[in-house]
């Protein structure tokens, strides 16, 4: 049944904001030095005219959402274009008004896939055409500020908005079970699943990227001299990090091996308690993550059993290798990322064996809510990972990690390769870009939508890439 509080969007203004790393971040096979997110401010309107606006902000992570061989700057080029058509889109859209999950979830569903396939036609008919994950990263942001605005308008928080006061529909219009399950989502609403309220300190965890240098050894005297740490050893005691991410190159066994093993010693060493292992997509076989596991656990059993899980070893494209990954998620925990585009695609890596996934406010906030819903539904741990979110990014981010109940905490990384990046939201959030005893505090975000304090934020935009409106 529609209600009063229904909205949809009838403004959009599309921002890219570029930043350059102070360190290179390597992602699989390939090494960045620099990112563009698109920042979006969005006007929704209720069924009774009122209106209110919302922000957005997600990075197009390039090298993450669209790995191949086309140079950086085509890709880059082709993200931002594609940005600029769902801009249109939003506000074109003849949806009918709804919450923000209803209308997030129609615009996902309905009207992003043939979107993508006439940009593909149109814009890259003889060349590599967008994936997918790359157009829900570029949705994300109009996506959130959707979400933020209808908290403005309503004067309270988004993430008390999930529930049958503001909803029209329950998580079983938008959410199938396994037949024969536990699960039955009749009667039930995102709020059922959420942590609230929702804690105000998280764990934090450090990437180790492939190109960080863990000690003098891996240096090559290019290293910044900007007043932060280089080294590992000197992040872990100034952050008091308890919590480090290691990614490793998936085609090496060896040198995967001698990476866990040679941060794991440190860990050891600085009183560490926890790792996990990022293999991003660039693993074929299982049994090389065996391998690897077994080995750790023969040679190295306090490192083993510092690793809390394993994230995404294998490509992502669910539906073109569906491998039987058990024997490894029966080691640790093995987490989904690029592949959990959405709760479907959860589905399907549950029944290959996957036991949990790593959430991101990159693929939409919707999505995100609703794949969280059906995973604990279904008994699948949570994670939520970074995309290097700094800036806007980081405070819905950040807010999806405290609602989610993860495994532990939340991977969040932009202080490490763009520090400056953030400073005009630092000093109203002082605690979201800075990791003090191993945690990021969420206590400055407050009031409505995402709280994120923008008019309290001294950030002044580049004029629009695009403004639209009805």
């Amino acid at each position: 049944m529609p209600r009063s509080t229904d909205i949809r969007p009838v403004a959009a203004s599309l921002y890219f904001l570029r930043i350059r790393n102070r360190v290179p971040l390597k992602f699989g096979a390939e090494t960045t030095t620099e990112v563009t997110c698109a920042r979006v401010c969005v006007t929704a309107e209720d069924r009774s005219g009122r209106r209110a606006e919302g922000w957005g902000e997600t990075p197009l992570s390039v090298a993450w959402v669209w790995p191949g061989s086309l140079s950086y700057a085509e890709r880059h080029e082709a993200l931002q274009s594609l940005c600029r058509r769902i801009a249109a889109a939003w506000v074109a859209s003849d949806a009918d008004p709804g919450h923000p999950i209803e209308v997030g979830q129609s615009f996902v569903e309905h009207e992003l896939p043939g979107l993508l396939r006439e940009f593909n036609l149109r814009e890259r008919p003889e060349a590599e055409p967008v994936p997918w994950l790359a157009a829900l990263v570029c949705a994300s942001a109009f996506d959130l500020a959707v979400h933020d605005a209808f908290g403005n308008l309503h004067e309270i928080p988004t993430y008390q908005t999930y529930d049958d006061r503001f909803m029209s529909s329950d998580l079983a219009a938008f959410l199938e079970p396994v037949a024969g399950s536990a699960a039955d989502f009749r009667g039930r609403y995102p709020a059922d699943y959420l942590v609230l309220p929702r804690p105000d300190r998280l764990p934090a965890w450090h990437l180790v990227g492939g190109k960080d240098p863990v000690d003098e050894s891996e240096t090559t005297g290019q290293e910044p001299d900007d007043g932060y740490p280089v080294l590992l050893r000197d992040w872990i005691r100034r952050d008091g990090l308890k919590c480090l991410k290691v990614k490793l190159r998936g085609d090496d066994a060896a040198w995967d091996f001698d990476r866990l093993v040679s941060v794991g010693e440190m860990a050891i060493e600085e009183r560490v308690e926890w790792l996990s292992a990022d293999f991003n997509c660039t693993v074929q076989d299982p049994e090389y993550v065996v391998a690897i596991l077994d080995r750790l656990l023969r040679e190295r059993p306090r490192i083993y059993a510092m690793t809390l899980y394993v994230e995404q070893p294998f490509p992502y494209e669910l539906e073109d290798h569906r491998i039987d990954v058990r024997p490894v998620s029966a080691r640790k925990p093995l987490f989904l990322d690029e592949s959990a585009h959405d709760w479907r695609m959860i589905r399907l890596g549950r029944e290959l064996g996957w036991s949990g996934v790593a959430l991101k406010t990159c693929k939409t906030q919707t999505g995100a809510i609703l794949s969280l819903c059906w995973a604990r539904a279904h008994g699948m741990t949570l994670m939520v990972q970074d995309l290097t979110n700094p800036m806007l990014a980081q405070v819905s981010h950040a807010l999806l990690a405290a609602h989610a109940g993860t495994i532990m905490g939340v991977e969040t990384n932009g202080m490490q390769f763009y520090p400056q990046a953030s400073l005009p939201e630092a000093a109203v959030h002082p605690g979201l870009y800075t990791r003090r005893d191993g945690r990021i505090d969420l206590s400055t975000i407050r009031g409505p939508g995402f709280g994120y304090r923008q008019d309290e934020i001294a950030r002044t935009l580049p004029e629009p890439a695009v403004h639209v409106a009805r």
